[in-house]
Formats: structure tokens, sequence, C-alpha cells
């Protein structure tokens, strides 16, 4: 009776034991936008998407590594996908935000107040766009310069409509654009590691610095330019 007994309480024991090991922790389902997010827990300033291995986003999202396959190939593929999600996250936002700007001062302060806001939240889509951008694979950075462009795109446009609301005119607003644009993002990628007391003050320099190039197009014509 004693060695039955013995046997009945390991059996138990031992299947309590293999069961959760392999079960716990494990989502049946992931979506592309949990596993966003898990990349973007992991990554950091000083450290790209292109550092992450598959096992770490599947373990950050707490699914087996197999599941990662559903959505994507591979980490490159989930990158470019991240990149492209980021810059329509920020573009949505300053979209957003300008079209409440009523004059050029205030779209000015806006853009740039916002694009600071987004650095200081730390969410990770803003602080993706400008390390991959410069320290990240070619096709990461050229998946950055497309949302650039689009992000200067929609700038010009925004730049025209204001123009005609002020009964002013840009010379060449698609290099205003394109110039505005560059220097924002370059201000950002300087500013990413500072403190927020010094963010506001290049914030500030940076907005003094799109002025002149707004009230330079405004009375550069274009035989002055030739």
């Amino acid at each position: 009776m004693k060695i039955s007994s013995d046997a009945t309480s390991h059996e138990p024991k031992n299947v309590q034991e293999t069961l959760p090991a392999r079960t716990v922790g494990r989502k049946a389902t992931i979506t592309k936008e949990e596993l966003f997010q898990a990349a973007l827990n992991l990554i950091g300033p000083q450290k790209s998407i292109a550092s992450l291995s598959l096992r770490e986003v599947a373990r950050e999202a707490g699914i087996a590594p197999n599941s990662f396959y559903r959505h994507f190939k591979d980490i490159d593929e989930l990158a470019i996908e991240l990149i492209e999600r980021s810059g329509g996250v920020l573009r949505k936002i300053l979209h957003q935000a300008r079209l409440k700007a009523s004059k050029q001062s205030s779209i000015i302060r806006t853009s740039v107040e916002v694009f600071i806001e987004q650095l200081n939240a730390d969410e990770g889509n803003l602080s993706l766009l400008l390390r991959e951008g410069y320290t990240g694979s070619n096709s990461y950075k050229l998946a950055v310069e497309r949302q650039l462009n689009y992000f200067q795109q929609e700038l010009r446009d925004d730049l025209v409509r204001l123009e005609k609301e002020n009964n002013s005119n840009l010379t060449h607003p698609e290099i205003v654009a394109n110039a505005i644009t560059q220097l924002v993002f370059n201000m950002g990628a300087k500013v990413i590691e500072m403190p927020m007391e010094q963010r506001k003050e290049v914030a500030e320099q940076t907005m003094i610095m799109i002025r002149m190039i707004l009230e330079g197009s405004r009375h550069l014509g274009e035989s002055k330019i030739n």
C-alpha cells in the first residue's frame, strides 16, 4: 500500500510541473499592433530595431516564436512596416495641429511644439524615425526617407493654404517645405538625448530659423534666385 501511495502522489506532481512550462505566458493569437508595441517596448534611443532578435520580440509579445511568422517573414519586414506606421501616426498628429493654426506664426510654433511633445512623451514613434533615419540600415533609411517625403508634401500643402489665407505667397513652396522638414528632423536628432529644458531652448532657436526661411521665400523673387 505504501508503494502504491507514493506512485499516485508522484505522478500528478510531474504532470502539473510539465504542462505549465509549455503554456504559461503564451497568447493563442497576436495582432500586428501588439507586435509593433512589443518592438517599441524593447528599443530605445541607443538601440536600433535591427539589433532585436525575433525571439526577443516574441517573448515581449507573449507568443511562441512561430506565431511571429503569421504576420512577418522576419524582423526587417516588421521594422519597415513599423517605420511606416510611426510616420503615419506622427503625420496625422502634426496635420491636425496645423489645421487648427490660423496664421503663419502659430503653424510654426504648433508644429515644433508638437514635435517636441512627441519626443517628451517617449512613445517611440518619433525616436524610431530619428534613429533609423540616421543610423539604420539602407532599407530602414529609405523607409524613413519616404516618410519624410510625405511630411514634406503635407507641410507644403498646409503652407500654401495659409499663405493664401494671409494674402501672401512663397517662392518655391516645395523647397521651403523641404528645408523646414529637414531642419526640424535634424533638430529632433540633436535634442533626443538632451534634458527637456535644453530641448525647449533648441526648439525656440529652430522656430526663429523657420521664420527666416519663410520670410526669405516671400521676399526672394524668381529673378533673385537665378
